[in-house]
């Protein structure tokens, strides 16, 4: 909290200035990153939440409380525009006084492009060859960190790096069209009805080409573990008198993520072959963090509804593959969920949440998400 300035003048007082020092107000957008967030943060002060986890950030509506945090934040630690382009603009105007730092524009962050068509076809190997050296990099930093300097260190060093590969990525994210589909999301009122539920129907959107970069990064493990220390940096440069904390709070964060992909990593494993189909096209990053592919998804990578078209391709390779599990997520109505697959050789329709609508937000909050991810595949072993 701030803390109220007292006029000492009037008593002939003086204090220094780092007694008069405070603790930066932070905003965050989603609740996962909020999450990283706070870890860092603890002890500290608490970030404010901008995108409740019940509500899909790709279609959303900022109530007056969300702008008011905005006005006050000091910083923003958000995603990017690629998820949430709607909040780009406000936060320009709103906070334009505040540091601002997306999470996808730094070089370190590891990045995919959109997957194209139902069933990932299309960009299968092309993924598997653009991103490979990539992909490998990042395993390799996680299996390193145990010996050398210190943890923060390290994952800090890595932002210092020439090029990885993501910046022409970055500087091109607005060609796949986002902006303007969703410049107008305050007229459809996403924020308030349906408890954040999406239901708007656009048929014939498959026709969209979905260029750029697929935002949900923080569904790589390796990837909070990276942001944290970033997080950590600039919370450091901007609240010196914390640094200490920031950067403790950091390693012991750094270190729980490591526990948490190594247990994640057996419990998929053993799950053996699993066939599923997701919602929407937000899994890749948790699927390659992890060894697993979905066979499809009913909806693309925005979350808008899918074309007739789109539909009688997951229909068909539900029954070719043999696939038996679906999961709904709680943002969205799970009516489209059944309507698809009713009559199918689909015999589990469970839930698989990439927000953590359920989840107290906070500090446990990103760690339950994995945890919770990998307890929904669970449902799919027969």
């Amino acid at each position: 909290m701030r803390t109220p300035l007292i006029a000492l003048g009037l008593l002939g007082l003086s204090l220094p200035l780092k007694a008069l020092a405070e603790s930066p107000n932070v905003v965050v957008d989603i609740a996962p990153l909020h999450s990283l967030v706070s870890k860092v943060m603890d002890g500290v002060e608490s970030p404010a939440l901008i995108i409740p986890a019940e509500a899909s950030p790709h279609h959303y509506a900022l109530r007056p409380s969300q702008a008011q945090a905005l006005a006050d934040a000091d910083l923003v630690f958000w995603i990017g525009e690629e998820l949430t382009p709607w909040l780009g603009k406000a936060i320009n105007n709103v906070a334009g006084s505040a540091q601002k730092v997306g999470m996808l524009d730094l070089e370190a962050t590891t990045t995919y492009p959109f997957r194209e068509g139902a069933t990932f076809e299309e960009h299968a190997h092309h993924d598997e060859e653009e991103h490979g050296d990539e992909h490998h990099e990042e395993t390799n930093a996680h299996d390193d960190h145990e010996h050398g300097p210190s943890l923060v260190d390290r994952f800090l060093s890595l932002f210092s790096s020439e090029d990885h590969g993501h910046g022409e990525e970055h500087a091109h994210h607005d060609e796949h069209g986002h902006g303007e589909e969703h410049a107008h999301h305050d007229e459809h009122g996403h924020g308030d009805s349906h408890n954040g539920k999406h239901d708007k129907k656009h048929e014939g959107h498959d026709d969209h080409h979905h260029d750029g970069i697929d935002p949900h990064a923080w569904l790589a493990p390796n990837n909070a573990k990276l942001w944290i220390a970033e997080i950590a940096k600039v919370l450091s440069e901007k609240d010196p008198e914390n640094s200490s904390t920031y950067e403790e709070n950091a390693s012991n964060a750094i270190a729980e993520l490591d526990k948490l992909i190594e247990q994640t990593s057996a419990e998929i494993s053993a799950l053996g072959d699993i066939r599923f189909i997701v919602f929407h096209d937000a899994y890749q990053y948790f699927e390659k963090s992890f060894g697993i592919a979905a066979s499809g998804s009913i909806s693309l990578g925005d979350a808008e509804d899918p074309s007739p078209a789109r539909m009688a391709e997951i229909r068909s390779t539900v029954q070719d593959l043999g696939v038996t599990c679906v999961f709904a997520e709680p943002q969205y109505d799970d009516g489209l969920v059944n309507n698809i697959f009713e009559g199918s050789t689909i015999t589990a329709i469970g839930v698989m949440d990439p927000l953590g609508a359920s989840l107290e937000v906070g500090k446990t909050h990103y760690a339950n998400l994995i945890r919770g991810m990998a307890a929904s595949l669970a449902q799919c072993k027969n």
